[in-house]
């Protein structure tokens, strides 16, 4: 499904200066391919496959009941913020089979946003361990499956073991403005991060 946001512009303007580059995570099958569609100005680039029997060995799908693709490489996705200011966005795939390819993603990623789903909050234990391994701030966005259950924010952040200064935010990673909201919570604390370290 392809973005509300998507512009007829294929490439960069001619003005833009500067790029950042934002990684998207999270555990397998917890929207990170339908999030980068919503936020992406141009048609993703996405690396989906059919899933098989021969991959029920290694990816559980009884967490998203209906899901038949999973990624295999990432998924891409640009978002123009200004004139001279372009956002690239690499969502990563979620399968412990493929963190040679999420480790080759975060090279030169300012930071991460992870979606986590409340259904299934300790797969997102190993994601967080692999950011603050590599010293990449990130934010957390719940991502609001119909179904799921709902905790109170302090609940959330004691189950995922959050630092007070890392922002938690809840999206619907299927609509762009939620998506956005969700994003722009990890720019603004990338932003503050960076003058924190900078004073």
């Amino acid at each position: 499904m392809g973005s509300a946001l998507v512009s007829d512009q294929l490439y960069v303007r001619e003005s833009v200066r500067h790029s950042v580059k934002i990684l998207i995570v999270g555990h397998f099958a917890v929207g990170k391919t339908t999030i980068v569609g919503a936020l992406s100005e141009i048609r993703p680039l996405r690396t989906e496959e059919h899933m098989t029997q021969a991959g029920e060995s290694v990816d559980d799908p009884s967490g998203a009941p209906g899901k038949v693709t999973t990624t295999v490489a990432m998924d891409f996705g640009r978002l123009t913020l200004s004139d001279d200011l372009v956002l690239y966005l690499f969502g990563a795939p979620g399968q412990d089979r493929f963190k040679a390819m999420w480790h080759d993603l975060a090279r030169g990623a300012l930071g991460a946003l992870v979606l986590a789903d409340t259904r299934r909050i300790e797969d997102s234990f190993d994601v967080m361990t692999l950011l603050e391994e590599r010293g990449l701030p990130y934010a957390v966005a719940i991502n609001r499956f119909d179904g799921a259950p709902v905790f109170p924010e302090e609940e959330l952040r004691e189950a995922l073991d959050l630092l007070p200064t890392t922002p938690l935010v809840s999206c619907d990673a299927r609509d762009p403005v939620s998506s956005t909201r969700a994003l722009i919570a990890l720019v603004e604390y990338l932003v503050e991060t960076k003058k924190r370290e900078s004073a």
